[in-house]
Order: structure tokens, then C-alpha cells, then sequence
């Protein structure tokens, strides 16, 4: 069940301050955000947004796909490694 529609998609007050702001200025700025909650909204298309993963922040490049997703969708917090490969041992017989 999605978020009511009354109340509109929920972007982080901050985020969305700092997006107005490079918009206004024109830059091409990597904007950092912790808020991986936030919806990507059509206001942000164009701008580098870099997600923090826990570890650290990753950029990422919002494209018109992405309008309406969260984003926290776009960068895993958890890295597969694979499962342990078992290595038969050879039992030589004396």
C-alpha cells in the first residue's frame, strides 16, 4: 500500500532546499544527502544527487526514469560477496 495521494510524495525539507538553491544558481554542484526516504521529484532531473550507502556516499545522476521512486533504490547498502565456494580435499590413500 503506496502513501496517501492528499498528502503528496515525501522529499527530505533539506534536500529540497538545496536542490532550489543549484537549480537557481545554475552549477553543476554534487549535492550530498543522507535522505535515501526521499521521493525523487521531476525538480531534480538533471542534478547529481550523492546517497549515502552507510559507508559512504555514492553519486548518482537523475534521469526522468527515476521520478517517483525513492532514493535510496538506487544505491545498495549491502554487498553480496557470494557464497563460500567448498574445496574438496583429495585423500590420498597410503
Amino acid at each position: 500500500m503506496g502513501r496517501s495521494t492528499k498528502k503528496g510524495p515525501f522529499v527530505d525539507a533539506k534536500l529540497m532546499k538545496k536542490v532550489q538553491k543549484v537549480r537557481a544558481s545554475g552549477e553543476k554542484v554534487v549535492i550530498k544527502t543522507w535522505a535515501r526516504s526521499s521521493t525523487v521529484v521531476p525538480d531534480m532531473v538533471g542534478l547529481t544527487l550523492a546517497v549515502h550507502d552507510g559507508r559512504r556516499h555514492v553519486p548518482i545522476f537523475i534521469t526522468e526514469n527515476m521520478v517517483g521512486h525513492k532514493l535510496g533504490e538506487f544505491v545498495p547498502t549491502r554487498t553480496y560477496r557470494g557464497h563460500t565456494v567448498k574445496v574438496e580435499k583429495i585423500v590420498q590413500k597410503k
